[in-house]
């Protein structure tokens, strides 16, 4: 069997996970007295783990999430009053999916809004960060620049968007008005996870 061809192969039709699994199969003794159907699927397999791999490496990167957090990682005996089985819940990802909306006081916000977004993206859920002032004063230079709605519609096609750091700073009329408008265009469509001061 000539390797090199099927290879170009595999690469030209963006297989790159098969690609690598073909080419550790040939360092393999024992890979042949393995079926063809289950060398195939092992192929398939492979692919499909690298596909998902990459898809969460892209969503996570279009998240900017600040923190690396994960659901994982909390600790639900800390007295925060943290109830698991609604965090697990909505590790489930399926409030986003249903259009609804968190809000989170209480200490820990940040850490348990990125941990949602993390799993999130595991869900391949297209996730945003934004700190609510920075997020306001962005959509000011697109009204100014007249990309404003070009930016509404960016914010729009992302399912899942998470407000943090609300109440920092007093909102202009202006800023309420954009904020009205964002989670407006939002309502039980898209989810919209929020953290508010206690």
């Amino acid at each position: 069997m000539l390797r090199q061809p099927t290879l170009d192969l595999l690469h030209e039709l963006r297989l790159s996970g098969m690609a690598q699994a073909f080419q550790e199969h040939a360092a393999m003794p024992d890979i042949a007295e393995l079926s063809f159907e289950d060398r195939l699927s092992l192929l398939l397999e492979r692919e499909k783990t690298d596909r998902e791999r990459r898809r969460y490496q892209r969503l996570k990167d279009h998240a900017r999430l600040h923190l690396d957090a994960a659901i994982e990682d909390l600790n639900f005996k800390a007295p925060r009053g943290l109830d698991r089985s609604l965090v697990l819940r909505l590790a489930s990802g399926q409030w986003i999916r249903d259009g609804q909306t968190v809000l989170a006081t209480g200490s820990g916000k940040s850490y348990l809004a990125c941990a949602l977004g993390h799993q999130a993206c595991r869900n391949g859920i297209s996730t945003r960060y934004y700190r609510l002032s920075r997020l306001l004063d962005e959509l000011t230079l697109a009204r100014g620049d007249g990309t404003y709605p070009k930016v509404v519609q960016r914010l729009a096609k992302t399912w899942l968007r998470i407000l943090d750091d609300w109440g920092l700073a007093s909102l202009s009329g202006q800023g309420r008005h954009d904020l009205l408008e964002i989670l407006d265009d939002r309502y039980a469509r898209r989810g919209t996870p929020s953290r508010a001061l206690p």
